[in-house]
């Protein structure tokens, strides 16, 4: 019998347990190839032998930690904010860490920052990539033995499994709703050209413009991903295209931009010009008029990407692209 002084290793767990060393390693590991049974005879052994398990040692044996690195492309946008929390609680349930750093949308800071987390040898990185990504940038991590997953962008080609809203849905969605009102003097406002999602975004206006039989060109005006990026895409629209009697917004922060500068030029917002945002904020129906917006759930994103993350790291191979359903939530801001 081990004195009270002796240190209780994995095999005094596995001895206990009745089960073999590589069972309960599977069991440290969180991994799901152990029964519910096995699992629960490890976890009895552990509590009555009062072993704890060195996650530092075990990470210098694997070379993988628990901590997951989540990095986010613009922290100051609150629905980013809203996914790096859905994010963080599906990391906890799989027993690891996650650790929260912010890009600030440069593709430089993006590169120091994922060289300096990997000599932490984080179990694995989820990130929304800047603008700028490359695939070859993003493969070479894959192939130096870290796991990559990319939400809510994605950068062409590349081996990373993506995990997406359905842009192209939640536009075509809201830009149908302003056309079976009759209205065609529509507009796309927001969002750059070197991110994915302004594509898929565009797109969706494009395709539900085309549904109607409408071919004529519609402005898009691309701007900052910002409330002031809305004030600024308004006034370049409204002085270009003064007719304009509704507005897809490629999110909601833009979205109150532009109902702001509408304000501004002694329009009524809902009325002399309709609304619609991305991303369903919390704070969007509460403004006046309350927002139209498509809803994106963080939690389904965060639980699919998590679903890929365990994925990886037991050697699976998990879908390239995932796509979560998103829906329009109609409001007073474009009835």
């Amino acid at each position: 019998m081990k004195k009270k002084t002796d240190k209780i290793t994995i095999f005094d767990v596995a001895r206990e347990a009745q089960v073999s060393k590589s069972t309960v390693s599977l069991v440290l590991t969180h991994s799901d190839k152990v029964s519910d049974k096995s699992k629960e005879k490890v976890l009895h052994a552990i509590d009555k032998l009062g072993y704890v398990y060195n996650r530092d040692a075990a990470a210098l044996r694997s070379r993988r930690s628990n901590l997951v690195a989540l990095v986010i492309n613009d922290l100051t946008n609150p629905y980013s904010a809203q996914i790096a929390v859905g994010l963080e609680n599906h990391i906890h349930t799989l027993g690891m860490l996650p650790m929260l750093v912010n890009t600030a949308e440069s593709v430089e800071r993006q590169t120091q920052v994922v060289k300096t987390l990997k000599e932490y040898n984080v179990a694995a990185f989820i990130m929304c990539p800047a603008p700028g990504t490359t695939q070859q940038w993003v493969d070479e991590l894959i192939n130096s033995g870290f796991p990559v997953i990319h939400i809510m962008r994605e950068v062409p080609f590349c081996a990373a499994p993506t995990i997406l809203p359905d842009n192209k849905k939640g536009t075509h969605l809201a830009t149908s709703h302003i056309l079976q009102q009759g209205i065609e003097d529509i507009a796309f406002i927001g969002g750059t050209n070197d991110i994915s999602d302004h594509h898929e975004r565009l797109s969706g206006f494009h395709s539900a413009l085309k549904q109607f039989n409408i071919h004529q060109d519609k402005p898009t005006i691309t701007a900052a991903t910002n409330r002031q990026g809305g004030r600024d895409a308004f006034a370049t629209l409204y002085a270009q295209y003064p007719a304009t009697k509704a507005i897809i917004c490629f999110n909601d922060v833009i979205a109150y931009g532009v109902v702001e500068a509408i304000r501004q030029h002694g329009l009524i917002p809902g009325k002399d010009i309709k609304v619609v945002g991305f991303d369903d904020l919390a704070d969007s129906c509460l403004m006046s008029p309350s927002l139209s917006s498509v809803t994106i759930n963080a939690d389904d994103i965060g639980k699919h990407t998590c679903q890929v993350l365990q994925e990886l790291l037991n050697q699976g191979t998990p879908a390239v692209r995932t796509l979560v359903d998103v829906h329009l939530q109609v409001r007073a801001s474009s009835q």
